[in-house]
């Protein structure tokens, strides 16, 4: 496994500026943090020629022209595992989109390229190895999922989060960067009273921060609603994100005004308000959100979801728990435990200075930087 920051001369092929591509989204996990990479290379040259490619329906259609990169679309789609007739286009739908990445690459000429996982990024990873494109994956979770181990055989380097990855690829081609980050939700310092102010919040209360990322997490918002009376009866306040799926039917229920101690919103804009208000957080178990929640430094209870590829969430969650960084609550107790788990952090100051002192050791703020020069360093040496 290896490091590096070195400084490197930038170009791309005869001379001109490089170019590369990003590939993956499907989940502001995957979106947020290539869109970090983008910038970091940006930073050191602003000369790069970026494109991303994703998958069209997908949340990175939208997120990544508002970030200022020109985006292509491919029509692809992920296993279905719970409908086999879903399944059925499948086989055609990757073909074409191999294809279509194959002609992108034809067009663009990038001088190397990136995944960072969903799935735009196994279709244009393979036809870059076809087209002799060199290319990074950056994988984020502590589980490597089937796409990229197969796709790790070929790739020049994999930049992981995590230790231990040896297990899914060659060790000679990890080096342990970490996940990007959205800087601007990461910075706190000095914001407390400010994100009170925000959030209409008093500063003589504790307040509790659940978090289930922009599409929402069933099990977390029927917790959070199962110990509602608990919550207020305690005098605790709480940052609600539900997430789009379920704000609609969350406020039909509980009104637009509830109650004054429960701030329900479908999305939080400020992210690093809603991060420096908290005293403790409630979360999934993300890679992305668990790189952010190392870099907040505050005491967290992961719930992972069991609704995705390997049971990867699970994974990353007790890669924190086994160095006393998070508390872990499993998905199919949460409705039942979440809010008196919840309430026993918040009344124990000295299990929340070790959460937060621990987590705060895994962080690792300059992946986006060192993952951009990795990619440089990947085009000089080809």
């Amino acid at each position: 496994m290896s490091n590096t920051n070195q400084q490197l001369p930038l170009q791309g092929t005869g001379g001109r500026p490089p170019r590369i591509i990003i590939s993956g989204g499907g989940t502001g996990g995957h979106i947020f943090p290539a869109i970090a990479i983008a910038n970091a290379l940006k930073n050191i040259d602003p000369n790069t020629e970026i494109l991303f490619v994703g998958a069209n329906g997908r949340m990175e259609m939208e997120k990544v022209p508002a970030a200022g990169y020109k985006i292509i679309g491919l029509d692809i789609q992920g296993i279905q595992r719970n409908s086999v007739w879903k399944n059925v286009m499948f086989p055609v739908k990757l073909i074409n989109s191999v294809r279509r990445a194959l002609n992108i690459i034809r067009d663009f000429k990038p001088d190397a390229a990136v995944g960072v996982g969903g799935y735009a990024s196994g279709p244009l990873l393979y036809a870059a190895s076809l087209k002799n494109v060199p290319y990074l994956i950056q994988e984020q979770n502590s589980y490597a999922g089937i796409t990229n181990k197969w796709l790790g055989k070929n790739a020049r380097k994999i930049c992981v989060a995590f230790d231990n990855m040896d297990r899914f690829f060659p060790a000679e081609k990890i080096i342990k960067t970490g996940n990007p980050i959205r800087r601007d939700a990461v910075n706190i310092a000095g914001k407390h009273m400010q994100a009170l102010e925000l959030f209409k919040l008093s500063a003589f209360k504790k307040t509790v921060l659940i978090t289930g990322g922009s599409l929402g997490a069933r099990t977390l918002n029927n917790s959070i609603a199962a110990g509602l009376d608990k919550l207020i009866a305690a005098d605790v306040q709480v940052i609600w994100q539900t997430g789009k799926f379920y704000y609609k039917q969350i406020i039909e229920k509980l009104g637009e005004e509830y109650h004054p101690d429960i701030k329900i919103r479908e999305f939080l804009t400020r992210m690093d308000l809603a991060y420096a208000a908290a005293d403790i957080i409630i979360s999934r178990a993300g890679a992305g959100t668990i790189a952010e929640l190392c870099m907040i430094k505050k005491p967290v209870i992961l719930v992972p979801s069991p609704n995705v590829a390997e049971d990867h969430q699970t994974k990353n969650a007790l890669a924190l728990v086994q160095e006393d960084a998070a508390a872990f609550l499993a998905d199919r107790d949460a409705e039942a435990k979440l809010v008196d788990r919840a309430l026993e952090l918040l009344n124990d100051r000295e299990l929340q200075k070790k959460l937060g002192n621990n987590i705060g050791k895994m962080a690792m703020p300059s992946a986006d930087e060192t993952i951009a020069r990795e990619l440089l360093k990947i085009i000089n040496n080809n």
